[in-house]
């Protein structure tokens, strides 16, 4: 479908378009339009993904200075997903646009391919099912602008029969794409980028096992002083010793050559492009991004200040930014500025300035001229010793202050020299042990401390000053590129202590962003001793607050963003578009259900008081067995924590309650580790497509909860034990707290709800992935009976939330789930569906006369259309 938009001509891959994502794509362009940011919320399962791609592709087609699409995601699986449907978007634009060029021959040739069936499609008089638009102008800019009040006629064309199999929306194209005017039909570049992990081609280095591995071994072999050593063992006509990545060389000697072609390039066709050429995919691709329209990358990449100057520092201020799947974007903020320190990481972190001390004497004795050159580079500043402008294959650490203090002003004079700084750091972590040995002895506890408390005790008990604090992370990173060091992952304890001390005398003044907490047992192991220093974070706006000011329009977007008025305040901006978009439906494709007392009728809650109460633990037993009995397929159950799972399936085994759960479905467990969940979801998955069935236990706030679909017959149920709220003992949490209250008057327990009902919202949100996918929403715990916690359930959810579903006993919702699935089991009503699908010609009518007048309301900043007719 090929349509215009308040102006825009908007190419959607497909023949008809729900009602939400028309509205959706309406409040995208508000936004860009307005040079703003927004707040979009849109039910999971309506194609939230392909409406962004399109809107803004086709936005950025109609105004060539829009600057970039990045598009921000969480995992690997959601940018090749993201790509995929790119892919799709583009391919139906190249096919829309190449039909308007030969709409656009000359008028006789037009005439005689008319007659001729087989050269040109024919002309209908409107679209059927499936088949494709054209234009009959030019498609500038300009091509939809509405000329004396009146659109522009357009005609539709059809494709041959011999070309449906090749439907653009079936199978997109990957990879370089040369035919035409490459991808989209304007030559769009679009790339996605993760770690060297997910890109390498190397043969060695992908037999390491983790990304730390992985990023040594590429580094002990692409590194400067690495390839000037080969160089020269080549040149003196010594037997080569030392080993280099050929596909590094080759990407260094092709220089200028190095450019891509047009095209969709997920993260195995860059490896398929670069492998082909015998270039380095990674360096490749960090080469590439300035030259590309599309980028697709992790969060990391734009909000965490240490990655984010190695690769988004030259993005233009034009860009739009987009966050998906953004319901925890403050969570990712406040991660990316907070530190941990316990008692073993100090302990590694005097072992890595002994080897930086042992280093260093060696460097004197041997070639002093380099430390030499360091102390005259630092003389004159960090920038112009480019440090911070270093060869991608150098620049191992940034520094995590965002303050222009350290880029611009001279390295202090008392940490230039390589030995007084390696002095200078010892001073830092034997305080910082003093202080740990405090927390945990026997007059000891949790304590609490302002930056700048912290700094002025630190100041008195080693005698150092602030100032060069704030260059301790800048002056480690130009310390360990002089020593020549690879493996920069034998030295993180350091790095975090060195970023301590950075982010500490950085944001020491003004208002207290940060608090230290020193705790006496930071373990999650029962009786441990791991004392730890934390410095946390407090103000989530603070990584995010560069964006906003940066670019003229980010987007932050999600299924379960409810109640969206508190981000605004969460992140401290001005959005001039706040929506919550409801569910267009032909059927009730999912049914929440609301149980609060088990079939003897005893409340279930997972509250601290009740969860150890052994009918609440049998009741859930009880639930999950009836349930799974009913229920065909896939069923998947979330805990409010691994602890609480972990207790909850030891008594449910000693009740028989996984003896009896395993007579109807194959039981899966998330755990920690990343391998083993992977492992158990995969064979879940096998076990629902082979009919046997399966459950599969996880945790809210896992990985699970976070990126992982259950559609179809992969998820027919999802039951959420308790409401996953946040550990309240937290004393991280107690601060932050604290912090919002006093400063964007944000009530305790109304942030407390706010972050509980998202994860479980986010939870419940897997099992609906598509209109014709149907599943059941589980919410089993008394207090999501009360309207305080379930009126901040996303608006799709709630509209399904009727009185009937509320307050149930196990026995009542065993009656709803099995008259839901006798439901959902009838053929879908094609008709039905087609009912909830707007053709072309029912959007063309949804746009506003062109007198309309958009104004910005008040406060809330939301966009209204008010009609003059």
């Amino acid at each position: 479908m090929r349509f215009d938009l308040d102006g825009l001509d908007v190419f959607f891959p497909f023949d008809r378009i729900y009602l939400e994502q028309h509205q959706y794509m309406r409040g995208l362009k508000q936004s860009l339009d307005a040079g703003g940011h927004c707040l979009l919320e849109m039910p999971t399962g309506t194609g939230k993904t392909v409406c962004l791609l399109s809107l803004i592709t086709s936005y950025q087609f109609a105004n060539p200075g829009a600057g970039k699409l990045v598009y921000c995601t969480r995992t690997v699986p959601e940018m090749n997903s993201v790509m995929q449907e790119l892919g799709t978007v583009l391919a139906y634009r190249a096919e829309q646009l190449q039909l308007e060029m030969e709409q656009q021959l000359p008028e006789s040739k037009s005439d005689d391919n008319e007659n001729d069936n087989t050269d040109m499609p024919d002309v209908e008089q409107g679209p059927p099912r499936g088949e494709e638009t054209g234009s009959t102008a030019a498609d500038d800019a300009s091509s939809n602008n509405h000329t004396n009040g009146r659109k522009r006629p357009r005609k539709v064309y059809r494709r041959n029969k011999k070309d449906d199999k090749d439907s653009a929306a079936a199978a997109p194209q990957m990879g370089p794409i040369s035919d035409g005017r490459g991808a989209g039909g304007s030559g769009v570049l679009a790339l996605c980028l993760s770690s060297r992990r997910n890109m390498c081609v190397h043969d060695r280095v992908m037999q390491e096992s983790d990304r730390e591995a992985v990023d040594a071994a590429c580094r002990s072999m692409t590194a400067t002083w690495v390839l000037e050593r080969a160089s020269k063992q080549q040149q003196d006509g010594a037997s080569a010793t030392i080993e280099t990545c050929s596909y590094f060389d080759n990407f260094q000697a092709a220089g200028e050559a190095t450019s891509m072609p047009s095209g969709i390039y997920d993260l195995e066709e860059l490896k398929k492009w670069g492998k082909s050429r015998g270039w380095c995919p990674y360096y490749l691709t960090r080469q590439a991004i300035n030259h590309a329209n599309i980028l697709v990358f992790n969060y990391q990449y734009m909000l965490d200040p240490k990655v984010a100057k190695m690769v988004s520092k030259e993005l233009e201020s034009e860009s739009i930014i987009v966050f998906d799947e953004a319901h925890n974007i403050d969570s990712v903020c406040i991660e990316a500025l907070s530190v941990t320190i316990n008692e073993r990481g100090l302990e590694q972190a005097t072992r890595s300035l002994g080897r930086l001390s042992s280093e260093v004497s060696r460097i004197k004795s041997s070639d002093n001229q380099r430390l030499q050159n360091e102390y005259q580079n630092l003389v004159n500043g960090l920038i112009d010793q480019g440090l911070l402008n270093a060869p991608a294959n150098e620049s191992g650490l940034a520094s995590n202050a965002l303050s222009s203090d350290v880029l611009n002003e001279a390295v202090p004079g008392n940490i230039r020299r390589a030995e007084h700084f390696v002095a200078f750091m010892k001073k830092i972590v034997e305080h910082l042990k003093a202080r740990l040995r405090a927390v945990s002895g026997p007059n000891g506890g949790v304590q609490s401390e302002t930056p700048l408390a912290f700094l002025h005790r630190m100041m008195n008990g080693t005698s150092l000053e602030a100032k060069p604090l704030k260059f301790a992370y800048s002056r480690l990173a130009s310390l360990l590129r002089t020593l020549e060091v690879s493996n920069l992952d034998d030295f993180n304890a350091l790095t975090d202590v060195a970023d301590f001390a950075t982010l500490l005398s950085t944001y020491s003044d003004g208002i207290a962003r940060f608090a230290i907490i020193m705790e006496p047992n930071g373990s999650s192991i029962p009786g441990a001793s791991d004392p730890v220093i934390q410095l946390a974070c407090l103000d989530a706006s603070l990584a995010i607050a560069p964006l906003f000011k940066r670019f003229g329009s980010v987007i932050i977007t999600s299924g379960t963003l409810s109640p969206i008025d508190l981000y605004p305040k969460l992140l401290q901006f001005e959005p001039c578009v706040s929506e919550s978009l409801q569910m267009s439906t032909f059927r009730p494709c999912i049914r929440p259900l609301v149980i609060t007392r088990g079939s003897d009728q005893l409340a279930v809650s997972t509250k601290f008081d009740d969860r150890g109460d052994m009918g609440v633990v049998r009741n859930y037993g009880a639930m999950l067995v009836d349930l799974c009995s009913n229920i065909p397929d896939g069923v998947v159950a979330f805990f409010t924590s691994y602890s609480y799972m972990e207790s909850i399936i030891s008594e449910w085994d000693g009740m028989g309650v996984l003896r009896q759960l395993t007579k109807s479905k194959l039981v899966f467990i998330e755990t920690k580790d990343v391998v083993e969940t992977t492992l158990a979801l995969d064979n879940y998955r096998r076990a629902c497509d082979s009919g046997r069935g399966a459950v599969f236990l996880s945790v809210a706030r896992g990985k699970v909860s976070e990126g992982i679909n259950f559609d179809r017959h992969y998820g027919r149920a999802v039951i959420m034990f308790g409401v996953p709220f946040q550990y309240t003992l937290s004393h991280v949490l107690r601060a932050r707290l604290e912090y919002l209250q006093t400063h964007y008057q944000i009530r305790e327990q109304d942030f407390l709800n706010f972050d509980a009902l998202r994860q479980a919202s986010q939870c419940v949100g897997r099992v609906i992935r598509s209109k014709t996918d149907y599943g059941l929403m589980v919410f089993a715990d008394s207090r999501y009976n009360r309207h305080d916690k379930r009126s901040k359930l996303p608006k799709w959810i709630q509209t399904f939330l009727t009185e009937q579903y509320l307050n149930l006993s196990t026995d009542m919702a065993l009656h709803h789930v099995k008259q839901f699935l006798r439901h959902m089991a009838q053929p879908v009503d094609q008709v039905a569906l087609q009912s909830v699908l707007l053709t072309l010609e029912e959007v063309e009518r949804m746009n506003p006369p062109p007198e309309s007048e958009v104004t910005t309301a008040g406060a809330g900043g939301a966009m209204i259309t008010e009609s003059n007719a």
